[in-house]
């Protein structure tokens, strides 16, 4: 529920090269009422009446005059407002919105942003009830998949000049935005944020201090999980309540695990479905994870506290002195939660979620967010068009937590060496894979998957019972 940027050789290029692997082979949350106030009927509010008949415009940057993007930096769209819909809350919200505070106040155009935890539960209902908003932002690929097969989706392969599309981003990132429509493949949405899924965070001066060594094997990280637990403390702090979205932590284990312990290609048949959750291949990642969620001396707060510990609390007793708990792995976006007076590279920092079976070598997980359009209006268009630039993230690259996608975005913008790290793992990485159940059908993905392994952590189902409840997915 989601990058490089482009510098000289920017970490959007870092990411893409890397992407490309990833991609080739496959193929990364909000509810509440729109109080934005109503904007211009939208000229087609489907694929067939806009979208797909819309004629090609130039929208890769401000210098082409007849770009909408041009036209908005021009004034010609003052005193409009666009609508978008997101998962954006908190934190996060309000880094998104200082990244579009100054195009607003450029354009004249009022983004009116509405961000809600029960975004995957609400999004649906708001598009079938009539109600869809100018913009969504899916954290989800695959439950945007989900709504482009109804036709509601505006295919931007029309709306957004494709040249500046491939210059500014690696073709994989464009490879994954098309997507199966009513009556053939669509561009169904532009990406615009991605993070780093294969991170443990822990507290870096207090570590150092405890005299503990960072795990380069998954034998040394279950070594080092058990000296922990001697010494006094559970080593790690683990939470999956976020809603509506409950349970999605838990599928980043099991992916992250996945690409450790079988082949890539498997990874790939299992996020398809050919490969069913009730196979060993599944099963067995999951045992592999429960060796640390289910011992009651390796999570803060025991087993139980797991489900019902919000996602972004987890990571806090990580900051007390001294530390209550050491390790927390999430993607790179979990740094918008951790204390603002925290420091990273000083008071924090993170180590690579060590391989398992050597002969996987080491993979890397990533996810991104990808906005799509619902209403085709001139300064829709615009906002769309700004959202493929790296300058539209370039206030939230700088706070940190992200990664742009965009080979325009500059390496220099990066302001830790933690970020930078990130673009090299990525580059390096044996495997680059993108997050399982953000690709899956929004029934799997963001459904059976996140309360099946809520069920299991809670006590409520075995995990046999869990694995065919999430298959079940596939028949939806």
């Amino acid at each position: 529920m989601k990058k490089a940027p482009g510098r000289k050789l920017s970490l959007a290029m870092t990411l893409g090269l890397s992407f490309t692997l990833l991609l080739s082979a496959c193929g990364g949350n909000g509810n509440g009422n729109n109080n934005a106030a109503p904007t211009d009927p939208p000229a087609a509010t489907n694929t067939q009446n806009s979208g797909n008949n819309a004629e090609p415009t130039n929208n890769g940057g401000t210098e082409t005059a007849d770009s909408p993007l041009a036209a908005a930096m021009n004034g010609d769209y003052k005193g409009t407002k666009v609508s978008m819909f997101g998962p954006f809350v908190d934190a996060d919200q309000v880094k998104f919105e200082s990244s579009i505070k100054e195009f607003e106040e450029k354009t004249g155009i009022d983004i009116q942003y509405e961000g809600s935890k029960e975004f995957e539960a609400t999004i649906n209902v708001r598009v079938d009830g009539g109600n869809a908003p100018d913009i969504a932002d899916f954290p989800q690929p695959g439950l945007l998949a989900s709504i482009a097969k109804t036709g509601k989706v505006i295919d931007l392969t029309g709306v957004l000049d494709q040249e500046k599309l491939k210059a500014n981003y690696n073709q994989s990132w464009l490879d994954m935005s098309m997507m199966d429509g009513k009556d053939g493949k669509i561009m169904a949405g532009i990406w615009n944020r991605s993070n780093v899924k294969s991170l443990v965070w822990y507290p870096k001066k207090q570590f150092e201090e405890a005299g503990y060594t960072v795990p380069q094997t998954w034998d040394e990280l279950m070594a080092l999980t058990e000296q922990i637990a001697k010494d006094g403390d559970p080593a790690w702090t683990i939470g999956i309540e976020s809603g509506a979205a409950t349970g999605w932590p838990a599928t980043d284990w099991v992916e992250n695990i996945m690409l450790r312990t079988t082949t890539p290609e498997n990874y790939d048949k299992w996020v398809s479905g050919e490969l069913p959750f009730t196979s060993p291949e599944v099963k067995n990642a999951v045992e592999i994870m429960s060796k640390i969620w289910l011992n009651e001396d390796y999570v803060y707060g025991g087993t139980k506290s797991i489900v019902t510990t919000a996602f972004g609390d987890a990571p806090k007793p990580m900051f007390d002195n001294p530390p209550k708990a050491w390790f927390n792995m999430l993607g790179n976006f979990i740094t918008s939660f951790f204390p603002e007076t925290a420091k990273v590279d000083e008071d924090y920092d993170w180590f690579y979620l060590p391989p398992i079976d050597e002969q996987y070598g080491k993979p890397v997980l990533v996810a991104g967010d990808i906005y799509a359009m619902f209403n085709d209006r001139p300064e829709v268009r615009a906002v769309m068009e700004f959202f493929t630039t790296g300058e539209s993230i370039k206030n939230w690259v700088q706070s940190g937590g992200v990664i742009a996608p965009m080979n325009d975005a500059s390496l220099d913008w990066y302001t830790s060496e933690s970020d930078k790290r990130m673009a090299q793992l990525v580059q390096d990485a044996s495997t680059l894979r993108f997050d399982g159940s953000d690709l899956m059908p929004g029934s799997v993905g963001a459904g059976t998957f996140w309360r099946g392994m809520t069920d299991y952590i809670s006590g409520t189902a075995t995990l046999d019972d869990a694995l065919k409840q999430i298959q079940e997915g596939w028949n939806n």
